[in-house]
């Protein structure tokens, strides 16, 4: 369930957290799967136009990884001890920065800003061949290939949409079943 009804509430709400616990941190996972021989990436769909990658806010002092884990869990994990997902969380991608209370981020803190509001970090998840995922009710898992999310920001945003730059420097390996 989403926590706020709109951008600008969200951004109230950080606010107020920036005053109690200081600069956010966020984490997000790059799950990556293959359909038609091409690597796609998993979004969450909120209603019919807003994705984003699954992931969220780390608890004040939380470690990265395990914090992706918990969250990974909560938003994908089935309700059953025994399909209890082991995360395989990789090396992180990106690093995006949020100097003020608005919806810009930047791939870099710009030098001027001296106290940062939110840091998100985007890590490669591995999924095993197989993986069993509960989507929440109020949202859609959607597998969006690199070339439609590649440059597009009017549909995806910039972090979500230079993902196709931040993963070239790998070399994927396809399996044909």
């Amino acid at each position: 369930m989403e926590k706020d009804t709109s951008v600008a509430d969200r951004l109230a709400r950080m606010k107020i957290n920036y005053m109690k616990e200081g600069m956010r941190t966020s984490v997000e996972a790059i799950l990556l799967v293959q359909e038609h021989n091409h690597p796609h990436i998993l979004l969450l769909q909120i209603g019919n136009t807003f994705c984003k990658l699954p992931g969220g806010r780390l608890k004040p002092g939380e470690n990265e990884i395990e914090g992706l884990k918990r969250k990974l869990t909560s938003k994908l994990g089935a309700n059953s001890p025994a399909l209890v997902p082991d995360w395989q969380i990789g090396e992180c991608v990106a690093i995006w920065w949020r100097p003020n209370f608005e919806t810009i981020m930047y791939p870099y803190c710009p030098p001027h800003i001296t106290k940062p509001k939110e840091c998100k970090k985007l890590f490669l998840v591995h999924l095993s061949e197989r993986e069993y995922f509960a989507v929440p009710k109020n949202l859609k898992l959607l597998a969006v290939p690199l070339f439609e999310l590649y440059d597009n920001v009017q549909r995806y945003g910039p972090v979500i949409s230079t993902i196709p730059q931040q993963l070239s420097r790998f070399q994927f390996n396809m399996i044909s079943s």
